[in-house]
Formats: structure tokens, C-alpha cells, sequence
């Protein structure tokens, strides 16, 4: 008599080969695909700092554009000046901000972005003209509603007026929170001011509704988000931060001076 094909044995056995198989097949997937989620995301990266910057970038290619076009350094927060890093290829300021000698973990009193871990080193991103600064691209980043939002600030050359913000990566709510997304709402940064004349305490912000522009502080007020006024206030706070004395404030003022 044949052997029961249905035996519980068998079935454990079947059972246990084909997750092997599967996850062998998940793994080896994870590995070779690797090297192209990393290019995906650099050229996402790449292609979001163009785009603060008001770069043209449509219909071209993105790295060839970018390394033409941006000169990436890297600033230490507390002195202000450009430094260097270990490994650049590999440096996360994310995942840095975590590590016990690459980061800090900020005092409530200070984090207004509500990041909770900052990196102490943090890269730049320079669109020069020989060797003086056109553009500088800074990211940012700070809690919204319901996440942290990832994005970059431009600057034009006089390290005040604002060329374009936008975020790469956020979940907020679609049609409320997610209006930071919308063409017509981030064409309304470019021109503003961050910070007040002879002063380095940012001004930059969204007010509840629109910006009325006879007012004294239309240069620093940005139309805040309808409907979602906890994200309009992640936004301004992740801004006041990141321009702020614990953010790129120290280092703006020593290129002010040129002691970069």
C-alpha cells in the first residue's frame, strides 16, 4: 500500500521547503535590487534639490545636471563651518542623528521641529559662479500632523530670500496636510525673507489664511494650509528651527562674513 500523500509530515515538510525557496528568492531580490533603489533614491534627492533651487531640470539628465550644477559640503551645526566627513559616499545625516557620536538628542526646550535626534553634521548644497554663492540648498525637516517631513529650503545668494521649499517625503493627509505638495501653494514662497533686516532670528512662517500683502510682515508670511492647521504649524516650526541658532543660522552668518 502506497504511503498516504496527505500525511502530516509531508505537509510540514512541502510547507517548510517552499518558505526556504520563497524567502531564498525575497533575499537574493533584496540584494541584486539593492544598487537600484539606491540610485532611485539619489536621483529622487537629486532631483527635489534641483527643483528647490528652481533648477530647469525637465527633459534632462538629472545626475549629469546635478554634478554640473550643485556642489555638495558639509557644515558641523555648532561651529558653523564647513567640515569634512568620514566616508561622504555613505554619510546619512538620518540615520547620524541616532548615533551616539554622530548626533544629539535635543532638549524639549530647544526642538521645535520635533525631531528629537539632530545630526551634528549636516550636508549643503552650493550653486556657485566663480566661487561665489548663487543658490544654497539646505534640508529640513520636522513633524507635521502625522509624520516628519523631509524637504529642502533654497536661498538666493544674499542668504535671506527664499527661491522655493519643497518636501520629498511626508504622510500627511491627501487634500489637507498634503496641500504642501501643491504647485500653486509652494510658488508662493519664492521672494520671502527668512529673517528680519540685521537680525538672524527667523521671521518665516505660515499664518492662519492669506497673507495680506500691505502688511508690514508680508515678506516673512506664507498663506497657511486650509484645513490643516497642525501641519501649516509643523511647517513653521521645522522652518524657525532649521533657520534658527540650532540650525543653519551660525553658519549663514559666518558666509555673511565670509568665515565659513
Amino acid at each position: 500500500m502506497s504511503a498516504n500523500n496527505d500525511s502530516i509530515g509531508k505537509t510540514i515538510t512541502v510547507t517548510v521547503l517552499l518558505c526556504v525557496v520563497c524567502s531564498v528568492i525575497v533575499s537574493a531580490a533584496a540584494v541584486l535590487l539593492k544598487p537600484q533603489q539606491i540610485a532611485n533614491k539619489n536621483l529622487d534627492r537629486q532631483t527635489n534639490i534641483l527643483a528647490a533651487a528652481g533648477v530647469d531640470y525637465q527633459g534632462k539628465d538629472i545626475p549629469e545636471l546635478f554634478a554640473s550644477t550643485i556642489t555638495k559640503k558639509y557644515v558641523d551645526l555648532a561651529t558653523g563651518k564647513y567640515t569634512d566627513v568620514a566616508d561622504p559616499a555613505r554619510y546619512d545625516a538620518k540615520k547620524a542623528a541616532k548615533d551616539p557620536e554622530l548626533g544629539i538628542k535635543l532638549d524639549k526646550s530647544v526642538d521645535a521641529a520635533s525631531i528629537k535626534y539632530q545630526a551634528k553634521v549636516m550636508p549643503v548644497y552650493l550653486v556657485e559662479d566663480s566661487g561665489q554663492i548663487e543658490k544654497i540648498i539646505l534640508p529640513i525637516h520636522g513633524y507635521g500632523l502625522w509624520s516628519t517631513l523631509y524637504g529642502f529650503i533654497a536661498l538666493e545668494g544674499d542668504l535671506n530670500t527664499v527661491v522655493g521649499l519643497g518636501f520629498y517625503s511626508h504622510a500627511e493627509t491627501p487634500g489637507l496636510g498634503g496641500e504642501v505638495d501643491n504647485p500653486n501653494w509652494k510658488a508662493i514662497w519664492p521672494g520671502k525673507k527668512v529673517y528680519p533686516d540685521g537680525s538672524m532670528e527667523p521671521a518665516l512662517g505660515l499664518i492662519k489664511g492669506s497673507v495680506d500683502a500691505a502688511s508690514a510682515n508680508a515678506e516673512h508670511q506664507v498663506d497657511g494650509l486650509s484645513g490643516a492647521t497642525l501641519t501649516s504649524n509643523g511647517v513653521t516650526n521645522l522652518v524657525k528651527f532649521w533657520m534658527g541658532a540650532n540650525g543653519y543660522a551660525p553658519f549663514l552668518a559666518n558666509l555673511k562674513t565670509g568665515g565659513a
